[in-house]
């Protein structure tokens, strides 16, 4: 079994295309506006952004949690600063010999999502 597809709360496709856009460093995948839909692919997982969902919060894995936090510069609101949130031992839960560094943004639709990086200590 694996995840295929987790949707979030836009109210503004045009709006939400452009902050994802951003944040991902890749364009939309579908759209289908009515009924209001909006896809990304992250490898293989369905992005879905959807006028009728609910808000979730999700957990995106970026390269470096400051450069993508610079990228977003004046399309988010930064909620929590990147920090340092564990170091990872073995690989248990993450990269063994990696710090995870981890900061909360506010998308352009309200919605609050984790930047997670793992970096070498």
């Amino acid at each position: 079994m694996r995840l295929v597809q987790i949707a979030q709360h836009a109210d503004d496709l045009d709006r939400a295309a452009e902050f994802y856009t951003v944040l991902l460093d890749r364009t939309p995948t579908a759209r289908f506006d009515p009924p209001g839909l909006l896809f990304f692919d992250l490898d293989g997982v369905r992005l879905l952004l959807d006028r009728s969902a609910p808000s979730s919060l999700i957990y995106l894995h970026v390269e470096n949690v400051h450069e993508a936090i610079e990228r977003l510069d004046g399309l988010a609101e930064v909620v929590e600063k990147p920090h340092v949130i564990f170091t990872h031992e073995d690989d248990t839960l993450g990269p063994a010999g990696h710090e995870e560094w981890q900061a909360f943004v506010r998308d352009s639709e309200g919605n609050l999502v984790g930047l997670v990086a793992f970096q070498r200590r």
